[in-house]
């Protein structure tokens, strides 16, 4: 607890305060990311998105979850051609790229590798800067994306951001765009991956996340009750929720095979309230802590629905100013790792052309 990370893993000191000084050149920012199974390429001019392109994989949907094989395939695959649009997209030239900025981790090691390899042969080649960026970083910067004719107001520093996705549960105090402190993260599984795994007992199908979201919209929350577990301090652990939502339906489906179709929506329900409740009161009890009430999510889950209305009810109860991202921002893009870059980019804080990819963030 109480550490700072960079995209090394690396404890960090005091805070950076970011000044943009008037720039006499453009600078236009390529972001790859490819920490999973989603192949991304974005361009940003002057941190302002002007492209923002991602091949989603459709082979792991038969096998319920990302092979990592397959993965890597694909990625190998789409990076050349979801590059070429990104740049075409962004109605310039690869000539005209001041940097190139890619996710160094962490993620499944195959998938990064090809994203860490293409970033660094074009570098070279183009004779320009090599950005790495973390990928949880990513997640939380983008709040900071900028869009053409588009109005954003990101949150000030310092700021607590929640951060949720299928391998990742924190709450992180946000004191810079490179000063990240976890405050408190998961000690098992994360809360996408709960929500996936429980997806699966039920036989929905993957990803669980979408399924479960659309059903609980038409259930009952209180309908069904599972454990929530009692973990000290900030930390969250959703294991024993997935070990009291299986037992559940094996002694409800014993009773009656066809219980889960009947009642699948106030399951569904049931299931995405016990966990939007245990991310929500950490969270709030981080609040008092901290006495921020400038408060953001980000990653996948963070489109959830049932976890965004949760959002408004504890902004109007206890007086937080929220931030949620568009929806093309909570999942895997390029976007989020352009603006890291972007802001990296006027630090001058370029990447050694020997740094390896990292399949976890040490701590």
């Amino acid at each position: 607890m109480g550490a700072y990370f960079r995209n090394d893993g690396t404890r960090i000191g005091n805070p950076v305060t970011l000044k943009e000084d008037t720039l006499k050149e453009d600078i236009y920012i390529l972001g790859i990311e490819s920490s999973c199974d989603d192949t991304s390429a974005a361009v940003l001019r002057n941190g302002e998105l002007l492209s923002n392109v991602t091949a989603s994989q459709q082979v792991h949907f038969d096998y319920g979850g990302v092979v990592p094989e397959l993965a890597s395939r694909a990625h190998q695959q789409n990076v050349v051609p979801v590059v070429d649009q990104a740049i075409k997209r962004a109605g310039i030239s690869s000539q005209q790229l001041s940097a190139i900025a890619f996710t160094r981790g962490p993620g499944l090691m195959g998938s990064l590798l090809v994203g860490v390899s293409f970033a660094k042969g074009l570098a070279l080649s183009l004779g320009i800067p090599l950005i790495d960026v973390n990928h949880l970083q990513g997640h939380v910067m983008a709040h900071f994306i900028r869009e053409p004719e588009m109005e954003s107001t990101p949150p000030p520093y310092p700021f607590l951001c929640l951060l949720v996705s299928g391998g990742n549960s924190q709450i992180v105090k946000v004191n810079a765009y490179n000063d990240m402190e976890i405050l408190g993260q998961t000690i098992d599984d994360a809360a996408g991956e709960a929500i996936d795994k429980c997806s699966k007992v039920m036989g929905l199908g993957y990803p669980g996340g979408p399924i479960i979201d659309r059903l609980a919209r038409k259930g009952n929350p209180h309908a069904y009750k599972f454990a929530e577990p009692h973990i000290a301090g900030l930390d969250y652990s959703f294991s024993g929720l997935k070990t009291s939502f299986l037992y559940s339906m094996q002694k409800w489906t014993a009773n009656e095979p066809d219980f889960i179709e009947k009642h699948k929506e106030d399951i569904a329900a049931s299931l995405e309230w016990t966990i939007v409740d245990i991310l929500m009161k950490k969270l709030n009890k981080a609040v008092v802590q901290t006495k921020i009430k400038h408060v953001a999510v980000a990653g996948g889950v963070s489109a959830n629905n049932g976890l965004r209305n949760a959002f408004h009810e504890y902004a109007e109860k206890y007086g937080w100013t929220i931030y949620i991202p568009k929806f093309s921002y909570t999942t895997d893009n390029a976007a989020m790792i352009g603006i890291v870059g972007y802001y990296k980019y006027l630090d001058h804080e370029w990447c050694d052309i020997d740094k390896a990819a990292f399949a976890k963030t040490v701590i």
